[in-house]
């Protein structure tokens, strides 16, 4: 099979195709014909060696048909998306034409929409639905702060959190050109990246507001804390500002009585993380009714993966970049 092999760490340029063997049915994993997958900031840091040494074909999710189940409970020829699961760092992940994963981290899903459309829901999706509503404990009424919003991530965050009863949604960007943008997908109030948003939002809201889901990361979390109410929660969702350590002082930088938490996707398809709890056909349901705006940003064909790789990094494409084969 064709598969984009890391040659060795460094630029976009080490990704190389070339053929090596289908992988082996094993019990435990479903073989997936992939058809297309989404490009994810995690994949970059892999290939530059950032995470360490991982396996030689990256890609943490996937789209397309079951190729073997060796349990039988899934058909030859299903539609399936799968996400995380050791894919691309302990295992061969899905920058391949074949790929296999473990059976606890494949979604079955019915939908008829296109593959490279199909491909830009499964990880950014799935990680957005557990921040929101496991980690921020969305409700009803609720105002919440999406930073990072033109994110492939973010902009499903705030997808999700508009279209939930009277959530209000505020997001973020440092491009005053993606205001426009992000009002469409749904967000009340747009503010401009600082560093120092928490001002901006007790502006909005002098008593505060219910949760942030932060995918700056690092570099804006000590902020973050200060623009919600008592009672309130913080996930730190994503890194896009880098990951560089901050000095951390509870007693002088946490508010009390903030809830504050990590989420990490490649949880998913653990004990305490199961699939299940992730409702994947009502959200490619949403996204094929255009209830979530969710088209892909930009497709590539396999062959031009350093370009999609590049695009990636050069942090000018506002959503996900996806690969069809």
């Amino acid at each position: 099979m064709k598969a984009i092999v890391i040659n060795q760490y460094g630029g976009s340029d080490q990704l190389e195709i070339k053929d090596i063997p289908v992988p082996q049915s094993e019990a435990g994993r479903v073989l997936i014909k992939v058809k297309a997958f989404g490009i994810n900031r995690a994949e970059t840091y892999m290939r530059r060696g950032l995470f360490g040494d991982v396996a030689e074909v990256t890609g943490i999710e996937c789209v397309g048909q079951v190729e073997d189940d060796p349990s039988g409970k899934l058909k030859k020829g299903q539609t399936v998306a799968a996400i995380m699961g050791g894919m691309g760092r302990k295992t061969n992940g899905s920058y391949a034409e074949f790929t296999s994963v473990p059976a606890a981290n494949v979604f079955v899903v019915h939908t008829n929409i296109p593959w490279e459309d199909f491909a830009a829901l499964p990880e950014s999706y799935a990680t957005a639905w557990a921040v929101l509503h496991d980690n921020l404990k969305l409700k009803k009424g609720d105002i919440v702060f999406i930073r990072g919003g033109t994110s492939a991530l973010g902009q499903a965050a705030i997808n999700i959190a508009a279209n939930t009863e009277e959530v209000q949604v505020l997001a973020s960007t440092r491009n005053r050109d993606s205001f426009a943008q992000l009002k469409e997908l749904g967000a009340k109030h747009v503010i401009l990246e600082d560093g120092n948003t928490s001002a901006q939002i007790r502006q909005l809201y002098p008593d505060g507001i219910d949760s942030v889901m932060d995918i700056v990361g690092n570099s804006t979390m000590l902020d973050s804390f200060k623009g919600v109410k008592k009672g309130g929660h913080v996930c730190n969702a994503g890194f896009l500002g880098g990951g560089d350590p901050i000095p951390f002082n509870p007693l002088a930088d946490m508010p009390s009585s903030v809830n504050f938490s990590f989420f990490a996707s490649f949880n998913f398809g653990t004990k305490d993380f199961p699939l299940s709890s992730i409702p994947m056909q009502a959200i490619v349901d949403r996204a094929t009714d255009r209830i979530y705006k969710a088209l892909p940003q930009k497709t590539f064909p396999f062959n031009e993966i350093s370009k999609a790789h590049d695009l990636m990094e050069s942090n000018s494409v506002h959503g996900k970049i996806v690969v069809l084969l």
